[in-house]
Order: structure tokens, then sequence, then C-alpha cells
């Protein structure tokens, strides 16, 4: 096989290249409409047919047959009266179809989101009253905004910097607490602790008086809940139980027995307005549900786009999200995130496009608009045992099992964001997680994997001995593999894994072949490092040789005087090349101490 034609100096290809003219080779995505860039589903109008709406309509009304109970237990999460979380589908979820990039994704109240407005909220004003109504609208505007600030910065990275492991463990500690939380609605207990552990203290205190009927409510609830939500997963369980607890509520009237009801719920659409109390308060509060709303959405849209090999535009997210926040805050809702089982049941539905979201938000407002007044009769309990069932899908298992089997680390950071939900509160706790996931960078970046390579017939390369262990070894030489980039953070524990390796060899080393195409950069420090190991091994009668080095590489490196010490002479462009001259020269001088 002949070499291709270089390039000359002036950057003009040769005659026929595919890259005439000096074209870069990396094709940015073709021009797309503005109307198409601010609104996607703009595209899908010309291309929308009745089978596809019929597809829609159907998964619409599942979704919202799921939305509407659950709406109204977050919002009861939250500290806000049933009737918040019903508005808080309305707006958010037609701002999120004209703005958003997922064709799957439904939005509305969500547990996560829900637990961190009750922290914020609740010490500022008593659950279910008018203020507290006002401060979630507060809160969602507050979210708004820091939203429209990252979309304005193009932030839209941020999303895949948050450490799966710490967003496990962060997800089974909400869980608890979600648990916690709803245990005195179940046994018609009224509990005042705010924070888990206090509250299961509470509950174990107060056990003696809790009511049967409530109890037996509650129970029957969550084994109906519970079992059809890993059996049947695309089952409406919550509106079957929601409805079938409505009626027997009525009919035996279940208040009288002692079972707390939801009572009055105005019907009507909400009013609009903006307010901006306690705004320096709740901002912390805001950032920290920014946070979590924006990875767990851009981690559930990508997941589910995934399957369907669609993209979801990650800065359009952050505006989609700007834009759902900020329609909750002035219509009496409150902050809203990503539903992963709705999605989830959207998804399986087949839904073809974000109408299916419209469609749902449709069905929820014929609810508010004529159908408030049988739901006062809904017991507590019911709504509590859809937040448990709910909650239990935060906590897996398996994902736990799968990071102790691959990293005891990863396991524990894990481990730790949970305990941290539960025993210093949601808030706190989402600061913890933002610091592990730091913590886990920086970790990560500091100890990068690298290896000792050998020759190995059978796949004609040289590869990590660790993994062949018949690899066969060049005598009086060490290659060693860097994975990673080589800066400030790494240089010194790279040097030091060098000189491990060379104490390791079976044989006295001469020469060290470092192969360095897994190395995408190098700064000043690390240059440095690199240039004291060279003359630390060269006082050692050891040689360094450099293979398959990037040009930027070589480029840091012969500005920061590093050839000085490993002669330009030695950068090769495979490890082979490298090995087979290092192994002349231990040959024809194997005497000479090497500089």
């Amino acid at each position: 096989m002949t070499n291709p034609e270089p390039v000359d100096e002036s950057g003009e290809g040769p005659a026929g290249s595919a890259y005439e003219g000096g074209r870069s080779p990396f094709r940015p995505r073709a021009d797309v409409p503005m109307v198409q860039q601010i609104s996607p589903v703009t595209a899908e109008v010309t291309e929308y047919t009745g089978r596809r709406l019929s597809v829609d309509l159907v998964a619409g009304l599942t979704v919202a047959a799921l939305t509407i109970p659950s709406a109204m237990a977050f919002a009861g999460l939250a500290g806000l009266p049933p009737v918040s979380g019903l508005y808080a589908v309305l707006l958010p979820t037609v701002v999120y179809t004209l703005l958003g990039s997922s064709k799957q994704l439904i939005v509305g109240p969500e547990g996560t989101v829900s637990a961190l407005v009750a922290a914020a909220i609740l010490p500022l004003a008593a659950a279910g009253s008018d203020e507290a109504v006002v401060l979630a609208g507060t809160l969602a505007l507050l979210v708004g905004a820091v939203f429209v600030v990252a979309w304005l910065l193009r932030l839209g990275w941020i999303a895949d910097y948050f450490s799966l492991p710490v967003l496990v463990g962060y997800l089974a500690g909400v869980g608890v607490v979600l648990i916690a939380g709803q245990l005195g609605k179940l046994l018609g207990l009224s509990i005042e602790a705010s924070d888990s552990i206090p509250q299961l203290v509470e509950v174990m205190r107060e056990a003696g008086d809790a009511n049967g009927t409530t109890i037996l409510v509650g129970v029957v609830a969550l084994m109906v809940l519970v079992p059809l939500r890993f059996l049947a997963p695309k089952f409406p369980a919550a509106l079957l139980v929601v409805a079938t607890a409505i009626v027997a509520s009525w009919i035996f009237d279940l208040q009288s027995h002692g079972v707390a009801i939801l009572g009055d719920i105005p019907s009507g659409l909400p009013s609009l307005g903006l307010s901006f109390r306690h705004s320096f308060d709740l901002l912390p509060a805001a950032l920290g549900i920014f946070v979590v709303s924006y990875a767990d959405g851009v981690l559930t849209a990508r997941s589910f786009a995934g399957r369907h090999g669609l993209n979801v535009r990650a800065n359009q997210e952050l505006l989609a999200f700007a834009g759902m926040s900020a329609a909750a805050g002035v219509s009496q809702g409150l902050p809203v995130g990503a539903s992963g089982s709705r999605t989830a049941v959207n998804d399986q539905m087949g839904a073809t496009s974000q109408f299916s979201g419209l469609i749902a938000a449709g069905a929820v407002l014929v609810v508010v608009l004529f159908l408030t007044g049988p739901i006062e009769y809904l017991p507590t309990a019911v709504l509590g045992a859809i937040i448990i069932s709910a909650a239990i899908g935060l906590i897996d298992p398996a994902s736990f099992r799968d990071l102790l089997a691959t990293s005891r680390f990863e396991f524990g950071l894990a481990l730790v964001g949970a305990v941290g939900v539960v025993t210093v509160g949601v808030l706190r706790a989402l600061l913890v997680a933002v610091l592990l996931s730091i913590v886990d960078v920086i970790r990560r970046s500091a100890r990068p994997h690298d290896a000792v390579l050998g020759w190995v017939d059978s796949i004609g390369r040289w590869a990590n001995v660790s993994l062949h262990p018949r690899a066969r070894l060049t005598e009086g030489i060490v290659v060693y593999r860097l994975d990673d980039r080589l800066f400030f953070a790494n240089a010194e524990y790279v040097k030091g894994r060098v000189h491990e390796a060379i104490r390791g060899a079976p044989y006295e080393v001469r020469w060290l072949v470092f192969d360095a195409e897994a190395v995408s950069n190098v700064d000043v420090t690390a240059a440095e490092a690199l240039e004291d190991l060279g003359e630390e091994l060269g006082r050692a009668g050891i040689g360094i040789a450099l293979a398959r080095a990037r040009p930027y590489v070589r480029d840091v490196l012969d500005d920061a005087g590093v050839t000085a010490v490993i002669d330009g002479e030695r950068f090769f462009p495979t490890v082979r090349s490298a090995v087979a001259w290092c192994d002349d020269q231990r040959r024809t001088q194997p005497g000479t101490t090497v500089g």
C-alpha cells in the first residue's frame, strides 16, 4: 500500500483530494431554519399524519391517567394544595411541547423536585396555605431565571458531569425520604417533623394512635400499586386506585371513620400572576432544583431518544426548562421536572412526537374544569401510597450491585450520597452530591489508567501484560502506556508509576518506551515532570524513547525544553519501531550510560 500524498505547507490539498481548497474535514450540521431552532416541534407539523395522531392520542390519554393522581400527590408532598399539581401540568407542558427537543419526554410535578420544594418553602409557610402557593410560584420563577442564565452561557455540558454513582445514591436517598414522609398519611397520624429521621421517630412514638381504617385503605392501595408497577407498567394503576378510592370513600363515608380526605378543590383555570417574595431566601433552593431537574431531565431524554436514533439538544433543553419553569411560576404551580415513569409509558405506547404530552395536558384540563368535585372524596392515604409506589422505583438495588462489582469507590460515593440525603436533608445532600461528583472527577484525573505493554502474537499488537500474561517482553526494555492526559494533577503520580514499572521488570532495565498515543494534552507542569523523569532515569543509566506522541504534544515538549533531555531522535511513530531502536541500542552499546 502506498503512502498518501502529503499536504503542502500552504494548506492546499493535492489534486483530487477530498478536502480541496483547505476545506475542513469536519462538517457541522446543516443550517436549521430559525423557527425550528427555537421550536423543534414545528418540524413535525408538515409530516404529521392521521395515523401518528391516533397513536399520540392513545399515548397521551394513557399518560394523563398516570399524571392526574401523581401530580396531586407530588403537590401534597411539596406542601401545596393538590390542585397546584394539576396546574403545574397545564402551561408547563404546552411550553415544553413548543420548545423541547425530545419527542418522548413528559414533564410535570416530580418526586425529587417536590421534595426540594418542600424543603425550601415549608420553613417559611404552613403546608397548604396561600403563602406556600405564592412561595412555590416564586421558586419556580427563580428556577426559570437560573435556566435562562445557563442557556445564555450555553452551559448544556453541565449534565455530562453529573456522576452516575452520585445520581444513583442521591435518588435512592430521596426515595427513602419520600417513603418516610408518607408514613404518617398511611397511618392516619399528623406528623409535625419535616426531616426523615425525626419523622420516623415521631411515627414510632405516635403509632399507638394510628387509625385502623386509614391503615386498611393505604395497605390495599399499596397492594395494588406496587405489584402492577413492575408487572404491568403500562396499566394506569394509580388512576384505578384513585377512582376506586373516591367511590369507596363516598359510599362508605370514610371521613366519618377518621379517614382524612382531600376536601374542597377549586375548579377552573388558575389565575396568572408574578411574585418574588423571599427571593433571596429561595435562591439556593432554585440552584439546587436547577441542577437536579436538568441533570435528570437530560439523562432521561437522552436515554429514550437513543433508542430511536434521535438527538436531544442539551442547550435547547435549557431553554425549554426555563420556559416551563416560568410557566409554572405564573400559573399557581410549582417547580417541575421530567418524569421518568411517565416518559417510559409514553415511549412504550409508541408516541411519535411532543403532541402526546400536549394531549395529556388537555385531559388534565378537562379534569380541572369539570371533575374536581369527585376528587374531594379522595383519601390522603391513597396519595401517600402513590408517592411511596413512585419512591420505590427510585431505589435501584441492581445499580448498587453493579457499582460494587465495578468499583468499590464509586459504590462508596453512591452510599454516601444516599445516607447524606436521609441524614442531613435533601438540599444539603444535593451540595454534598455535587462535591462528590467533583471529587470523583479529580480522583479519576489524579489516578489515570496506565499499563505495561508486551507483544501479543495472537492479536498482532502491543497490549496490557496484566490482561495478557503470555505477552512477550523485550529484555532490557519497559513499555509504559498512559491512557489519559498528562497534567499538573497527575504528573507526580505518573512519575511514580514509571519508577514502579521499572522496579517491577523481571530484568535490568536500560530503556523506557513511553507510549503516548492516548496522551491528548500536556501542560507546563507535566512537561517539567517529564523532563525531571528523563534526568532521573538518565542518572540510573536508563534512556527514554517516546512512541506515537501527537504533534501538539511534541510541540509542547519542544517549547518546554524536554527534547534537551529526551533527544528529538527518540520520537517514533509506533511502539514497535521504538522498541526495535531501543533494543538495537541495548545490543550495540550494552555498557553505555544513557542520558
